[in-house]
């Protein structure tokens, strides 16, 4: 290794090694007990320490075979890394000096960061954007889930797309200063991704995409930031791209790109091959992939360079040590941060000054770069955490054959077919057509960021109040005609667009959107899965309009189609649990989740209508909705099967729910409008029935009421 890669050494005396970036060089400590890390952090961990390791055999073997007489460490962060063995944050014991980030933001020869420190929304301990990982993680693709191109980049989280319309309109502000203080080089905006599918998927929202339709063609979805865009309004390709989709370790790594990421980056390697030529003496020389997107990174912010016009860089991990990029002002994580030693180097990528003269008072001016996603804490202690014994557990299971006469089966519903309206559409607006807009669904509308000392600054989504109630009428249409008026690889009906915008309008008008003033806007709407909760609100409208013109029909699973009590068999650690009658349930026993479910299972135990009854734990007794874009599991709390005077049993499902949210709502509405006609008109599981009790006084009464009214209407 050393005659290949350092031959002129072999013979010289008195080696002295400047080991730079040092903190990714060090030996993890012997005898350590297992790491307690899990998951991401677990895995992280290793991949330092396998580079740790790499480095410092290299920096030993060369010693052990050349005379090397001083190993010089430098690095901003010298102490060890989580999963070191370590406690994370102990600096190296060699250093001599140390001059942190703490103390090059404290001196002014960095820029310095702006974080989140409070926000309108007063829920959260911590200010939602200051770590955004936690709001969106679990609702971003994870690495090889799915293929990135089959994932809709306008389906991102409503956390994530508030965070970026917060700090893009901040940096638009900066933008049209820079421009109108004559400043060439644009301001540049990181964002650094967790994966290659959520970093595709934030390129594309951002940037601008082409939607592949069933009939073959291709439309345009320009970028949501406009400024951002790489195409431009005819659809053509800008000839300079304005956002970078780069993965960094990949050029890190020296070797060939990833096929993937080679896949996913195809479009804007081919624009910047064409743009690279323009910069090269040798028009005939092959040009690799990677040589391009490294000369686009590592040009950034430089004029006359390859990289000149970038606004936006899109990073799979973190960014390119070393990076000199001096004209970053705005830094968004999208990731897992589990140590402070790595928010402090991606922060550190955008903290590169962009000037060094000195100002009239002889010091530097002071230069900001607004930060969300990234959550410092540099006063963290860690928290012992005391053994704990195991709970007592009992044993549920249905009463077998005993009770086998109080068995409950039910359809497994997998989703639910809708015949297409008529020519002419109608919706029955109720209560649960509403939809409210609240700090909780959208993110916060304002956010204040402030450094350690100097200016502290809000960053706002005022600028959508502007939008017109008409443009969000339009697109709501737009979103009806192409996500659910149409069938599979068929054209949408667009004939039927004008009557949608109608049926859109009069909902907005008649009040069922509510905008939770003063931080929430109609314009929200425009937000994908914003759009896809009104849109849901709408078609049950419209469905209802329809019922028994053209009925709903459940889709029940093709393999396991029906489910029974009879399954029931688990174990469970919770101790608010209610012995069955033997004459009414199944189960030997109600696992209650409130103790309202205790006083319901009490109240029709004893009633005489009652013929048998179960609690919907571990039953896998589900209702599907779809809430956003994303579909999910409703599970109801009970089934109760009633003798309401028919010639057969009325299978009842309850809810016992208190506070109704927004997500309450659509499991109702998914109920009552699609699961329960759907199955009933199936006919082959007898008939159904939706009820919902929201207050526990009076419990026994108001289901009294229900029986009586269901009763009526059999007698009727």
């Amino acid at each position: 290794m050393i005659r290949r890669v350092i031959p002129d050494l072999e013979n010289m005396k008195n080696i002295v090694v400047l080991n730079d970036e040092a903190h990714h060089c060090y030996r993890e400590r012997p005898n350590q007990e297992a790491s307690k890390l899990k998951g991401d952090e677990k895995t992280e961990a290793k991949k330092n320490n396998d580079a740790a390791r790499v480095w410092i055999n290299g920096i030993e073997a060369v010693k052990r075979n050349l005379d090397v007489h001083t190993v010089y460490d430098l690095s901003a962060t010298p102490f060890f890394l989580s999963g070191s063995g370590y406690r994370e944050g102990t600096l190296f014991p060699w250093t001599v000096s140390d001059f942190s980030l703490m103390d090059g933001i404290e001196s002014g020869i960095v820029k310095l960061p702006r974080v989140p420190i409070s926000d309108s929304d007063y829920s959260e301990h911590m200010p939602k954007f200051r770590n955004l990982w936690e709001h969106v993680g679990k609702k971003l693709p994870k690495t090889g889930r799915k293929k990135s191109g089959e994932l809709d980049p306008l389906s991102i989280p409503v956390e994530l797309e508030a965070a970026l319309e917060a700090l893009y309109g901040n940096y638009k502000k900066t933008f049209d200063l820079w421009k109108k203080d004559g400043v060439i080089e644009p301001p540049v905006f990181i964002i650094v991704c967790n994966n290659t599918a959520t970093s595709k998927l934030v390129y594309d929202y951002i940037s601008g995409f082409f939607r592949e339709l069933d009939n073959g063609q291709s439309v345009l979805e320009n970028g949501r930031l406009e400024l951002f865009r790489n195409y431009d309004e005819n659809g053509q390709s800008k000839i300079r791209p304005r956002t970078l989709l780069i993965d960094s370790q990949q050029l890190e790594s020296g070797d060939a790109l990833d096929k993937k990421f080679s896949e996913i980056a195809a479009d804007e390697i081919k624009r910047f091959r064409s743009q690279f030529r323009l910069y090269q003496d040798d028009e005939n020389r092959e040009i690799s992939d990677h040589e391009i997107l490294r000369e686009a990174l590592n040009t950034v912010g430089k004029r006359g360079r390859l990289g000149e016009s970038i606004r936006c860089v899109v990073s799979v991990s973190m960014l390119t040590e070393g990076w000199d990029a001096n004209t970053v002002t705005h830094v968004l994580g999208i990731r897992a941060f589990g140590t402070q030693l790595l928010c402090e180097q991606v922060v550190g990528r955008g903290l590169r000054r962009q000037s060094y003269e000195l100002n009239d008072e002889g010091l530097f001016g002071v230069e900001y770069a607004d930060i969300f996603g990234i959550p410092f804490d540099f006063t963290a202690e860690p928290v012992q955490a005391n053994p704990i014994p195991p709970k007592p557990t009992t044993q549920i299971f249905a009463v077998r054959p005993d009770r086998d006469a109080l068995e409950i089966t039910f359809p497994r519903v997998e989703g639910y077919r809708v015949e297409l309206p008529e020519e002419r559409i109608s919706a029955n607006f109720s209560p649960d057509s509403t939809l409210e807009l609240t700090q909780d669904m959208v993110g916060p509308a304002l956010t204040k960021n402030q450094g350690i000392v100097g200016e502290e600054v809000d960053l706002s989504i005022d600028h959508l109040e502007r939008i017109r109630v008409s443009t969000v009428v339009y697109h709501l249409a737009r979103h009806l005609i192409y996500n659910h008026y149409r069938k599979a690889n068929e054209e949408p009906k667009f004939h039927l667009f004008g009557q949608l915008k109608r049926i859109c309008a009069e909902w907005i008008k008649k009040g069922y959107l509510v905008c939770d003033p003063p931080n929430t806007y109609p314009a929200q709407l425009l937000y994908q899965d914003l759009a896809s909760l009104a849109c849901e609100r709408i078609v049950a409208a419209i469905s209802s309009s329809m019922i028994g013109d053209r009925p709903i029909m459940a889709i029940l699973d093709a393999y396991n189609p029906q489910g029974s009590t009879s399954t029931v068999n688990f174990t469970t650690a919770k101790q608010n649990l209610l012995p069955t009658n033997s004459h009414k349930c199944h189960v030997n026993y109600v696992v209650c989740d409130s103790d309202w479910e205790k006083d319901f299972a009490s109240v029709i135990e004893s009633h005489p209508r009652v013929i048998s009854y179960v609690k919907n734990q571990s039953l896998d007794f589900e209702v599907p909705y779809i809430y956003g874009k994303s579909k999910r599991k409703y599970i109801p709390d009970f089934i109760v099967r009633l003798n309401d005077g028919a010639h057969d049993p009325l299978n009842l499902i309850v809810e016992i729910k208190g506070a109704r949210g927004e997500v309450d709502k659509v499991k109702a509405v998914t109920a009552r409008e699609y699961w329960v006609p759907g199955v009933n008109n199936l006919r082959k599981f007898g008939r159904w029935h939706f009820a919902e009790f929201t207050s526990r006084r009076g419990m026994r009464p108001n289901f009294d009421k229900l029986v009586n009214g269901l009763v009526a209407e059999v007698a009727i």
